[in-house]
């Protein structure tokens, strides 16, 4: 039986073995650097690495090809342990063509390989970038390991055989580039050679011709005296607790936890969307599931779509709604009405750079203000963010959980860092989940047979769910206020005084875990508290920082309103408090103003997500200046 190529012996060629690498796929949009970049990551997840991923890519459809407005990038961290980040700086780049060098050289730290793709640099694409000479000739890049190599030609010489015209076959270069990187790293092949067949199971020439580039990649890098060296990085044994795992990107771990949700529950899910960069992902997963009572509904805007989930959330289904941030301004009456209302919803917010149309394939969380206030009247929601692309499942439950129990809309706030990066995610036992079981009202709450649709449960202060034609459990609800109990109209200032307060109440009341402190010695005076995405960043800078004698404590918020009840204790603890966050200071601003602490911000919004050591070296200036 022929070997497969993973399976065949490197005895040729000295193998280094390494505990980490950081990969980054370069070039134009139409290159195929995502794709390429995920089956590098799905190989290296099965190897049984720990991974984390940074999907880079431009906003427009289709930008100018070989300029750097144009450029894609997707960047792999893995190692033999456990890693927080996708890395600060790649230790090798593949560059397709003169845009993707350029646009990514600055990234590089010097002796970093660059795998280069000879047949691009031409004069026409040099000058599209500004470059009036060739890097590759003229001694710039003398601090890197750089390989030419034509990756396009290559493609074509292997694809020869086939029926493809040529422009068909150099579409296939990113599959010969993965095939490389595959032998450099030795990458499983046999998932990529299966996907390929798959995808492309309608177009068979196809599929083979992808398989045929692959498989000339790898013979590449076994047979040229280019790569002299091939690398090993060993599975992270001792990072993962046992269980089943697989790689999942945010969007796709949010999906799975609303079905999840709706499952536990035993509501039908129903989704109420407009497509937005980046959630559309969502949408287009959770119309996959049908078979699981899922509805998915794309509508004409977001206003009709927030309106359809709050009046499926009426009629007693389990309502989401997901969009970014021009899409919550947009949604701000509605989820206003679901307040008033007291019904469940979700409200999914993949964050992404603003304002206005702002940077829509770029990460930010500078939603967090807008979820707090971003209403007209008090009207207070719950706000929960995960830290990690495999907690958006555990959040998703999470924001049902609080809907569904306390009656009322809830924000999960994720960004783009989240929702497109992936890690590796231990499968959870149905076991393992939470009982969100409802019981809906079935009969009158009065003694005089009448239904009042706001009689509260004295510990939730929620009110109950009655689903639109149970005999006798006909009620009224709205925007206008109601009169406490009967649910009539009331202009009474009062019952509206009163009414107002018992929905801040009734968040402020909210069940939510303590919040957690990471403190080693115990001795700690400086907290670094953060929330959403910049976990792994934080984290990862705290790590380098205490293993350099450093004392340092770490916190991280998930839940944002209300907060954690002890979090005005854990405040009080420590002498100093740095909130590094991606907007201008807002978890800083409500800190300060909730707890008088004097929490300092370090902030970037730059749309990219905060790098280790940028953290180390400010978390190290504020123990110095102490």
């Amino acid at each position: 039986m022929t070997a497969t190529l993973s399976e065949r012996t490197l005895e040729l060629k000295p193998v280094r073995r390494l505990d980490r690498v950081v990969i980054r796929f370069a070039g134009d949009s139409g290159d195929g650097m995502q794709l390429t970049g995920d089956r590098f990551t799905s190989e290296t997840a099965g190897f049984g690495n720990d991974l984390s991923t940074l999907p880079n890519f431009p906003a427009e459809i289709r930008a100018p090809a070989g300029t750097l407005p144009g450029v894609s990038s997707f960047q792999l961290h893995f190692a033999d342990h456990d890693i927080l980040t996708p890395g600060d700086a790649p230790d090798v780049l593949v560059a397709m063509n003169p845009a993707a060098l350029k646009a990514n050289l600055g990234d590089l730290p010097r002796g970093a390989e660059i795998i280069v793709n000879t047949d691009e640099f031409t004069k026409r694409a040099l000058s599209k970038v500004g470059w009036s000479a060739d890097p590759l000739d003229d001694g710039s890049l003398a601090g890197f390991r750089v390989h030419p190599v034509a990756l396009t030609s290559l493609t074509v010489e292997a694809l020869r055989d086939t029926s493809l015209a040529r422009k068909d076959a150099e579409r296939a270069k990113n599959m010969f580039a993965l095939g490389l990187l595959s032998w450099m790293y030795h990458r499983p092949t046999e998932g990529t050679e299966g996907f390929l067949r798959s995808k492309f199971a309608k177009r068979p020439e196809i599929a083979e011709a992808n398989v045929l580039a692959f498989r000339a990649g790898w013979n590449y890098g076994e047979t040229t005296e280019s790569f002299a060296v091939s690398y090993e990085v060993a599975p992270a044994a001792k990072a993962f607790a046992p269980g089943r795992y697989r790689n999942i990107t945010g969007n796709l771990a949010l999906a799975y936890g609303l079905v999840a949700a709706s499952r536990q529950s035993q509501l039908p899910l129903f989704l109420g969307s407009y497509p937005i960069t980046p959630a559309s992902d969502i949408l287009h997963e959770l119309s996959r599931h049908k078979n699981f009572g899922v509805r998915t509904f794309q509508a004409e805007d977001e206003i009709a779509g927030i309106g359809a989930a709050l009046g499926a959330a009426f009629g007693g289904s389990l309502g989401v709604t997901t969009t970014s941030g021009p899409g919550v301004a947009l949604k701000s009456e509605t989820i206003g009405l679901a307040v008033s209302q007291e019904l469940p919803l979700v409200v999914v917010d993949i964050q992404r750079g603003g304002p206005s149309t702002g940077l829509p394939t770029k990460t930010e969380q500078a939603d967090l203000l807008q979820a707090m206030f971003g209403r007209n009247g008090e009207a207070p929601v719950p706000i929960v963010a995960p830290a990690t692309p495999g907690e958006c499942f555990t959040m998703a439950i999470e924001a049902a959980r609080i809907a569904l129990a306390y009656r009322t809309p809830v924000f999960l706030l994720s960004d783009g860092y989240l929702a497109n990066g992936s890690e590796p995610w231990r499968v959870p036992e149905i076991g393992e989940l939470p009982d969100l079981t409802v019981e809906f009202a079935t009969e009158p709450n009065r003694e005089d047979g009448s239904f009042w649709p706001y009689l509260r449960d004295p510990e939730t202060l929620a009110r109950p769910w009655a689903v639109p034609g149970t005999p006798g459990l006909e009620h009224r609800i709205g925007g206008i206020e109601k009169q406490d109990g009967t649910g009539n109209i009331s202009y009474d200032p009062a019952n509206h005084d009163h009414m107002v307060r018992t929905r801040q109440a009734k968040i402020d009341g909210i069940t939510v875990p303590d919040l957690t402190v990471d403190d080693p010695g115990g001795d700690a005076t400086l907290l670094v508290l953060g929330w959403g995405s910049t976990y792994g960043p934080i984290a990862a800078g705290i790590r380098e920082v205490r293993a350099h004698g450093g004392r340092v404590a770490q916190a991280h918020l998930r839940y944002l309103n209300p907060f954690p009840a002890n979090l005005g204790e854990v405040l009080a603890r420590y002498e100093r408090v740095l909130v590094p966050e991606m907007n201008l200071g807002q978890l800083a601003l409500l800190l300060r103003a909730r707890y008088l602490v004097d929490a300092r911000s370090f902030t970037q919004v730059s749309g990219m997500p905060f790098k280790a050591a940028q953290l180390a070296a400010v978390i190290k200036e504020n123990l110095d200046a102490h």
